[in-house]
């Protein structure tokens, strides 16, 4: 079973079709029994830092994520997901992340005729393949949206990189915390590739 986190910030419909598609047993929920009784969770997530930090507080979900992380519970987060396992973002100064990854989130610098935010396809390179891209050729396109991007402090983390006016932080892995900058869940048959190999260390932790 794999808990999605539904806390008001989107995006959990495609998430949920995505696994299930896959096979997986779903279940969608805030309820902090059945999130750490959960094989894994996902956190997906789009619109701003501080609005979803907000509601992760107010659902009382802060430190039910941190003790996810803690019992090495397999943990994905998705796009703004991924943000909030960081330390803070300028899209929302003053406000602190979760803080179980150690980095910022920063704005994409304007230039070169790219349009922010960026909404589109994006290819990745493996600075060191995580297990998320077990099977994925390096240069395979996955689909972003953001105008904020990760720079993480410890790049022994970042499995998957791309450039966007930046090097972009575009996947992590740190013991059993993943995250993907990408939505994996509107990646076509990569997505569903790297998804899939999310639910294989569900598995194997089951």
């Amino acid at each position: 079973m794999i808990a999605i986190i539904d806390y008001d910030a989107g995006n959990i419909k495609s998430v949920e079709k995505a696994f299930r598609y896959l096979g997986c047993e779903i279940i969608v929920t805030r309820d902090p029994k059945e999130i750490l009784s959960a094989d894994g969770v996902v956190l997906p997530g789009v619109g701003a830092f501080g609005d979803a930090m907000k509601k992760l507080e107010d659902y009382s979900l802060v430190s039910v994520i941190r003790e996810v992380a803690e019992k090495r519970i397999p943990f994905l987060g998705i796009c703004l997901g991924l943000q909030l396992l960081f330390e803070d973002s300028e899209e929302s100064p003053g406000v602190k992340g979760l803080g179980i990854l150690k980095g910022h989130i920063l704005h994409i610098p304007e230039g070169n005729d790219l349009k922010i935010p960026q909404i589109g396809w994006n290819s990745l390179r493996f600075p060191s393949k995580g297990r998320l891209f077990q099977g994925i050729d390096e240069g395979s396109y996955v689909y972003f949206v953001h105008s904020y991007y990760l720079k993480a402090e410890n790049e022994a983390i970042v499995k998957a990189e791309t450039d966007y006016n930046a090097k972009i932080h575009a996947s992590v892995e740190q013991d059993k915390v993943f995250a993907c900058q990408f939505h994996p869940e509107k990646s076509s048959e990569v997505g569903l590739k790297i998804l899939k190999n999310f639910i294989e260390v569900v598995n194997e932790q089951a």
